[in-house]
């Protein structure tokens, strides 16, 4: 068993996901304390990067993969995971379409390197929030509503120079944050490392909605509270209420 199979209930080729395991990867394998991970919240969905994990697992990896996400998952939604080819779309069994991908013909199915990169990355796609993205907004002058954060993970590419490599880790190199109205996009830009040398590139894409003028002792509330979430759980208390 891969260590992503616990987080996901699988029979025949259909899986879907409980609300326990979609809020446990958030915050123990990716870091990720966003309230609409928690086993309790009002409008659930299962991260992102845990459908990305479980692609890896049953598809290999290639050395060109784009991820476009096209729905949130809820818990208990059945996805049917198609037969493996160049591009992938994965709908629930009512056809509705969550997540679509497009891969290049070369594939890597090695366990350890798979599982590596997918703890690489989920580690850095779950720390988006405040590490990468509060340096992005500050600069640019906008912050979400703290009551009412809209954040959508939009998509993600991976594209590496060779598969012949075992543990690579990612680097952040750069943000860029794109402003439309109260609307931004934001462009997260990494390097896979190993051994000193970039074996690969990628970029994380997301929405930012409801933007609105900076307030530095807001956004400093709002980074406490999440660091609290965090505390809380790792101390095994009950988080503060998250705002509905």
């Amino acid at each position: 068993m891969t260590f992503v199979e616990r987080y996901y209930r699988a029979h025949g080729d259909t899986i879907r996901f409980t609300r326990e395991q979609g809020s446990a990867f958030a915050k123990d394998i990716a870091g990720d304390f966003n309230p609409l991970h928690d086993i309790d919240a009002r409008r659930f969905c299962v991260p992102g990067d845990l459908l990305f994990a479980v692609v890896l697992s049953r598809y290999g990896l290639s050395r060109h993969m784009a991820f476009a996400f096209n729905d949130m998952v809820t818990a208990d939604i059945e996805l049917v995971l198609p037969p493996p080819a160049p591009r992938l779309v994965i709908r629930d069994i009512d056809e509705r379409q969550y997540l679509t991908v497009e891969r290049s013909s070369d594939v890597c199915a090695e366990p350890s390197l798979v599982q590596n990169l997918t703890r690489s990355y989920v580690a850095f796609s779950g720390h988006t929030f405040p590490h990468l993205l509060v340096p992005l907004l500050a600069g640019k002058g906008v912050m979400f509503n703290p009551q009412r954060p809209m954040v959508i993970y939009e998509s993600m590419v991976i594209d590496l120079d060779t598969l012949d490599i075992s543990a690579p880790a990612l680097a952040f190199d750069h943000g860029e944050l794109a402003i439309s109205g109260k609307r931004g996009e934001v462009q997260l830009v990494f390097n896979l490392v190993e051994h000193a040398q970039v074996v690969g590139r990628g970029c994380k894409r997301f929405i930012v909605g409801g933007l609105r003028d900076y307030d530095r002792t807001a956004m400093a509330q709002a980074v406490s509270d999440y660091d609290q979430r965090r505390q809380c759980y790792v101390a095994g208390a009950s988080p503060p209420p998250a705002a509905s």
